[in-house]
């Protein structure tokens, strides 16, 4: 009963953790103007994400425009975009590895394989959430070098955005909800390993042609 708590609860938390690695893959916040300097106040707003820049007018018009070309960006851009991919699509298979082994479906027909399964995933998850912990840290390293950069202007000086916080809080729910998926295989597997009682109450002693075995020599 405490596995199979174990695994919904896992299960809630890395669904909600790949959903968040959705919202920073595709939501253009990555980097955003900062607020410094000649730049307190502006008629503009640039946002800039892994796979578009946008810029919001004051009026409140929104322009989007698709990189042209992935290798004229950084390479933090590019290595985020990378991992972030990465991370989606492990995502998708540590959800099936989840489905798989939980002890409510009948995915597999031998029972027995279902910790190793559901092992299986919360390992996906927990190498999930790392590789897209290191895409924003990677990310938020970069930003906060350039932002103390004096040789740049304070007007290309960028700030942290929305989906880097998303990011990390979607890292946190795939890391932790990994490793109770992982401790509900535990779990699940000593319970496999109690053995059986023997009632050796029942047994009695054979006889052979009516007289019992403890007259014989």
């Amino acid at each position: 009963m405490a596995a199979a708590g174990l695994e919904i609860l896992g299960m809630i938390l890395t669904v909600a953790g790949w959903l968040g690695v959705m919202v920073a893959c595709c939501l253009p916040m990555w980097r955003v103007a900062a607020y410094i300097g000649q730049n307190i106040v502006i008629t503009q707003i640039v946002w800039e994400g892994l796979w578009m820049s946008c810029v919001v007018q004051s009026t409140g018009q929104m322009h989007c425009r698709v990189y042209d070309s992935m290798l004229g960006l950084p390479d933090d851009l590019q290595a985020s975009r990378a991992l972030t991919v990465v991370s989606t699509l492990l995502g998708v298979i540590g959800m099936a590895l989840a489905v798989a082994g939980a002890k409510c479906t009948n995915c597999t027909s031998d029972r027995a394989n279902k910790p190793r399964i559901m092992l299986a995933a919360g390992v996906t998850f927990i190498m999930c959430g790392l590789m897209l912990l290191v895409a924003v840290c990677w990310t938020a390293n970069g930003i906060i070098l350039d932002f103390h950069n004096p040789l740049l202007e304070e007007t290309q000086k960028r700030d942290f955005g929305n989906s880097l916080y998303f990011g990390w809080g979607a890292s946190c729910l795939l890391i932790l909800g990994g490793a109770i998926l992982s401790c509900s295989c535990s779990s699940k597997a000593q319970n496999n390993a109690v053995p059986k009682r023997v009632d050796y109450s029942g047994v009695k002693s054979v006889s052979v042609n009516g007289f019992d075995r403890r007259y014989y020599v």
